[in-house]
Parts: C-alpha cells; structure tokens; sequence
C-alpha cells in the first residue's frame, strides 16, 4: 500500500503565491462526494459498516449516530469521544478495547457534518457541534449516575472540547483528554480567504490532489487503510467546511487559557499537522495545571500510529492514577521538547485540510 497522506495548503501569509494556488485548486474541484474506494478482495472487512449502536435526536441538530464500547465488569468512567475532521465515530476502533478492560465506556458520536449524519459533507457549525456534545454529557449524566464522565478529542474533537471545557453552562465533566488538539490560530488573512472561497464556490469539493504538499498523519499502514476505506469517512472537503474548520480552530486558540478542570494534552513529536511552535504557543497559554504528554515517536492520529498503545496507556493510567507519573514518561518527554521549543520561530502557516490518506497499489 501506499500512503498518500493528507494534503496541506502553505499560505506564506497569503502572499503572491497563496491565491494562485487557491484558483488552481478550485479549477480542479468537483461539486459531488468521492464514492468510498472499493476494499483490496483480500480485505474486504476494511470497507465493512458497522451500524450505529443508538441514535439520539438533538434539538436543532437532529439525528446523532452512536457507536458504543460498553465497559468490561464494574464501570469506572465514561468517555465521550470526538472525533476528528472527516473521520466518524468509527475513530475510537483501536483503543477502545484497551479502555473497556480498564473499566471504561467508550461513546463516539459522528458529529454533525460527518459520518452518517444528514448535514455528511457540510459544516453545521461550531455552535451545533458543542450542542450536540453539551447534549450529550448531559444524557450520559443522567444514564450512568455517580460514574465520572471524560471528553476525548482527536485533532478537530480535541479543538472542539477545549472550547466546550471553557464554557460555564457544560455539563459536569470529571476531565477532558486532548489528543493533537486542533488550536490553531490561523492569520485574519487566511480565514477571509477561506470564508471568501466558501462564499463563491460553497458546492465545490477539494480532495488535496489539486496540490503537491503531502505530510504523513499516521504510520500505522493498517489503521490507514480501515480509515480510508471506511465509508463513513470522507475523501474530500467542501469549501464550506473548510472554512467552518478554520473557525473552530481560532474559536479554540482563544479558549485554551480558559478551560476548566482536569486537562491532559498529548501531542506526537512527528505531528506533521498541527507545527511544533504552534502547539508550544497553546501549551503555554493552557491553564498551569494542565497535564501534557508527549510521545516522541507518535503522529497526528496518535491512535492510529505504531505508539498509540504508549498514548492509551498514558490516558488510563491519567484517568485511574491522576497522580501517578505517565507510564510512557510523557511528563518527562515534555518538559524536555518545551524547554527545547524556546526561541523557535513560528512555521509558515499551513492549513490543514483533506483526508485522502491510502490507495491500494
């Protein structure tokens, strides 16, 4: 297999080389969503539709797929997991039995805009997807009493639960798990031009083959692969989502030194989405009592990179010994990649965008 890695745009704050770009990218944009890839005939259960357990309606939102991974004997937390930019609720496969063994329930959604839900492919916005995690921690609340409930959130789900931990009216959450959090504070510039592209192309699809910028989100060929051939994963970007992901990000970058609670941050030393400078930034304007985790081997999916195992136990270990060293000597590793991050100069900006990760060869 091969893997074509998720496209990246280079803004160089939008000088003369950004709105070239941008027009060649939309000359070669289509209007309809890629069809989901036919899975290799030896491996067809990566393609495989696993129903949704339980579905809720939100007001305002509608209706809201659950994939749910009940925990093993005495149930000691809830997690509610977020997922990422054009993933689903299908993101939490591979920790999610390590989780349940410890004693935790893992309840993924597909946020609104993606996975099955009726807006797959557009952008409900940043208000609808904190409604519909606010809604459900307030259900998960009532259902499991007594049982502390987390927040786990994986790039885009990481940046939507640092805003969700800054508001006053979310519901009791015992701590939030932010995984390669998307807390990017993109220049005024590069988010009017993604609204001005949104406005005057708002049908136009992007696939990241309009551009020759590559970056690696995971080197775990086999998670890959089951993320690319899933159906419920999306291959290509509407302008308007893409500009609602901007948005989010920056709505993110303002509240991190606001959040409320217990707070672990991890973030792979090879993250080739979010720069090491721009995750520095966010790290320092956390709240001091933020726990931060780093692994020197782990990519942008954590969970989806060789080390995820070294990321999952980090997040048990967090959860049932808040006190306890991280078993992966994250701290540690921390401390040192910070001290090592002052006097770094900030990257060109980059705007994270399409998923089109693995294609069989």
């Amino acid at each position: 297999m091969m893997i074509r890695r998720i496209a990246v745009l280079s803004n160089i704050r939008l000088s003369r080389l950004l709105y070239p770009v941008l027009f060649v990218m939309l000359a070669a944009c289509t209007t309809r969503e890629a069809p989901p890839p036919a899975a290799p005939a030896r491996h067809p259960d990566l393609a495989r539709l696993i129903p949704a357990d339980r579905t809720v309606t939100i007001a305002g939102v509608g209706t809201v797929p659950l994939r749910i991974w009940p925990a093993r004997g005495a149930e000691r937390a809830v997690i509610l997991a977020l997922h990422g930019f054009n993933d689903s609720r299908d993101a939490w496969e591979h920790p999610a039995p390590a989780l349940n063994a410890a004693g935790m329930t893992v309840i993924a959604p597909d946020l609104p805009g993606f996975g099955q839900t009726a807006q797959r492919g557009g952008w409900a916005g940043t208000d609808a997807l904190l409604r519909t995690a606010s809604s459900l921690l307030a259900t998960i609340g009532r259902e499991h009493p007594g049982v502390p409930v987390y927040v786990m959130g994986e790039s885009m789900g990481g940046g939507l639960a640092i805003v969700l931990a800054s508001q006053a009216d979310t519901p009791p959450v015992a701590g939030y798990i932010l995984l390669a959090p998307a807390v990017w504070d993109l220049d005024t510039g590069t988010r009017t031009t993604t609204h001005l592209i949104a406005a005057l192309a708002p049908r136009w699809r992007l696939s990241g083959r309009e551009l020759p910028v590559h970056v690696t989100a995971a080197d775990d060929m086999l998670a890959l692969a089951r993320l690319y051939y899933d159906p419920l994963t999306l291959r290509d970007t509407s302008t308007v989502a893409l500009s609602g992901l901007t948005d989010l990000m920056h709505r993110a970058a303002q509240a991190d030194a606001h959040m409320h609670g217990r707070v672990l941050v991890i973030y792979g030393g090879h993250d080739q989405i979010i720069p090491a400078p721009t995750m520095a930034r966010a790290w320092r304007r956390m709240p001091r009592d933020t726990r931060h985790d780093y692994i020197p081997g782990g990519y942008h999916l954590l969970l989806r990179s060789r080390d995820a195992g070294r990321a999952t136990a980090d997040m048990t270990s967090w959860i049932v010994s808040p006190d306890s060293f991280l078993p992966s000597g994250g701290d540690m590793a921390a401390a040192a990649w910070m001290a090592d991050q002052k006097g770094r100069a900030a990257p060109l900006p980059v705007l994270p965008g399409w998923m089109d990760w693995v294609a069989p060869q």
